[in-house]
């Protein structure tokens, strides 16, 4: 099967962006790109019959709009339509098995207020078998903040408590076809003995600080190895895990966060960082299963 990243379209302008976010992507990894849209109520093809009363008229137009947009800016891209007579979350959730990625719009509601995720795309980031990338229309106004990475950075959030492999491959890969840097972050809160009547115990914090930069270092010291042309940068935040990854994404390029492929029944399928990055970063983030 030939390798290709999937765009969800809905004729939404965060779907469009969307398309073009992943047409860019999949030019830099030589990918194909699948544009997919879903309709329960597609009528078979070919269906032979005048515009005003074909039912997949919209639909149609839809595609070829944004084929022809796409195409314009990217004329040497395999560019690939797909109208599914399918629930939108299942045709999504089968795509992105089939996809080297799966690319969603997102939208936001203000620029100073979250990402608001319908119930089918926070379904199909939780239970999708490859990396979903999360994008909404560019808003102006939405520059860098103090301590943010730096413009074009690929910002990848490690918990450092067990294997991070897939997220780390993720991110040197996608920085490598950027030409960009990546920047580890890791945020720790602090311990209950840390806090005194007076305040911090700064000998705890710095005990902690060290302890997290070690175990980062250790963490990166392959991939380093593995991809010498890529600049790395890393951060250890001592602030709870979710404020620090988001604060350190501002500004960057993209935002790669981990989920657990596999976790108990009753277990929320996403967690406190992934649902904050999906919810109030900024920067397209892209939520990557891993063991």
């Amino acid at each position: 099967m030939e390798r290709a990243l999937t765009v969800g379209l809905d004729g939404s302008p965060e779907s469009l962006a969307a398309a073009h976010w992943a047409a860019d992507e999949a030019e830099r990894r030589d990918l194909t790109l699948r544009l997919l849209h879903a309709w329960p109520l597609l009528a078979p093809e070919p269906t032979h019959v005048p515009s005003e009363i074909d039912q997949n008229y919209w639909a149609k137009r839809l595609m070829h709009n944004a084929r022809t947009e796409l195409q314009a800016h990217h004329p040497g891209l395999t560019l690939v339509g797909n109208l599914v007579a399918d629930d939108a979350q299942n045709a999504l959730l089968q795509a992105a098995s089939e996809s080297e990625m799966l690319v969603l719009g997102s939208r936001g509601l203000t620029p100073v207020e979250s990402y608001f995720l319908g119930d089918i795309s926070m379904s199909v980031v939780a239970h999708a078998e490859r990396p979903v990338v999360l994008v909404r229309a560019e808003r102006r106004g939405e520059g860098r903040t103090p301590e943010s990475g730096a413009p074009g950075d690929v910002v990848v959030a490690l918990k450092l408590h067990g294997p991070c492999d897939e997220l780390l491959e993720f991110a040197f890969t996608t920085a490598a076809a950027r030409g960009a840097p990546v920047r580890a972050v890791h945020g720790r809160s602090l311990p209950i003995h840390a806090y005194a009547p007076w305040g911090v115990d700064h000998t705890v914090t710095q005990e902690e600080r060290q302890d997290a930069q070690k175990s980062l270092s250790q963490a990166l010291r392959p991939w380093r190895e593995k991809f010498p042309g890529v600049a790395v940068a890393d951060t250890v935040r001592l602030d709870s895990p979710a404020r620090a990854v988001v604060a350190a994404a501002a500004g960057a390029e993209l935002l790669i966060v981990g989920r657990r492929g596999h976790h108990p029944p009753l277990a929320p399928r996403l967690g406190p960082v992934a649902q904050a990055a999906a919810h109030h970063a900024r920067c397209p983030v892209a939520v990557v299963p891993h063991d």
